[in-house]
């Protein structure tokens, strides 16, 4: 699929919103709204199709970066007039991931969790018989739901229970990134939620390596605000598609105020990529990269080393679980 067709965004749209008309019909649908462009495209498209017969929904595990939620709640509820409603499930999920290091048990606990969350809610809101999620093509190649050999699952493709309550509507699941974006235009979306930064459903649980716990979050929180804040003030967020901090579950000796210190390493990721399939290391400026680190390496107290990773995509994936 893919390499040279170009895609006709208006005859797509006009085609997902007959089809989602006529498989939603008079039914109700939820829509799971990360508030990343995937999420968002999907979220807009299907109101453009159904109207009010759809409800947004936000679920804060718990994984989201710095900020995020309420930016969220603010984008969608005042900029777009959706009916959205957000639910705190932070200690649930915290609680569901104790104890759990291996990365695909991890996405599938999530994925898992997140379908729980949207069924018990929508009981309380009422009928609703739809689920629409902002899954792409890539999501179903890695999850090896298209005869290609599984890389990860997602926590949109792999991660769904088997006897979940919803029926699926993904009006993306055939599109690549670069093509949702133009459809997101197309539809009025504001640049800043087109071009906002790639973020996995999984969000910050797929960024720290090994046990998700409270303390590694908001050091991972920290970090990747510094990384973000530098690079957006370096004026090079429009030209990196995709960055951000991974924390490890390693820790190295360093000295910090002249004491030794035994704390966990920061690793920094950026690349450059056209449809999430293959991508290219971003060569940042030496001075950027050093103005990250000595951020980080100041501010982030239990942090005393950053590194950066230079592998592409193939034989390293995007995210680092």
């Amino acid at each position: 699929m893919r390499k040279d067709r170009k895609l006709d965004v208006h005859a797509y749209i006009e085609e997902q919103v007959a089809e989602i008309r006529a498989t939603v019909g008079d039914g109700k649908a939820l829509c799971a709204l990360s508030g990343g462009v995937d999420s968002a495209v999907a979220a807009v498209l299907v109101h453009k199709a159904i109207g009010d017969q759809l409800v947004c929904m936000f679920v804060n595990h718990g994984l989201m970066r710095l900020g995020e939620p309420e930016e969220v709640e603010n984008t969608f509820r005042q900029g777009f007039g959706i009916n959205l409603v957000t639910v705190d499930a932070r200690r649930r999920f915290l609680e569901k991931l104790q104890g759990v290091e291996d990365p695909e048990r991890k996405r599938k606990i999530i994925g898992e969790e997140f379908i729980r969350v949207f069924e018990d809610e929508a009981r309380k809101l009422g009928n609703f018989g739809f689920l629409v999620q902002g899954t792409i093509y890539p999501d179903i190649v890695e999850s090896g739901s298209d005869g290609v050999v599984s890389v990860k699952s997602h926590h949109n493709v792999g991660g769904l229970p088997e006897d979940m309550a919803f029926t699926l509507v993904e009006p993306l699941k055939y599109l690549y990134k670069d093509e949702v974006r133009q459809v997101g235009l197309a539809l009025g979306l504001p640049e800043e939620i087109v071009w906002r930064q790639p973020f996995p459903g999984p969000g910050l649980g797929v960024r720290i390596i090994g046990e998700i716990t409270q303390e590694k979050l908001d050091i991972l929180r920290q970090a990747d605000y510094i990384f973000r804040e530098e690079i957006k003030q370096a004026g090079l967020d429009r030209e990196v598609w995709q960055y951000f901090a991974v924390l490890p579950s390693i820790k190295s000796v360093g000295m910090k105020n002249n004491r030794r210190t035994y704390a966990y390493p920061i690793i920094l990721r950026a690349v450059n990529s056209v449809d999430a399939m293959t991508a290219d290391v971003v060569k940042l400026p030496w001075e950027v990269l050093e103005k990250i680190a000595n951020r980080i390496l100041r501010e982030v107290e239990q942090v005393n080393r950053v590194v950066y990773d230079i592998s592409p995509k193939p034989p390293g994936t995007i995210e680092w679980e």
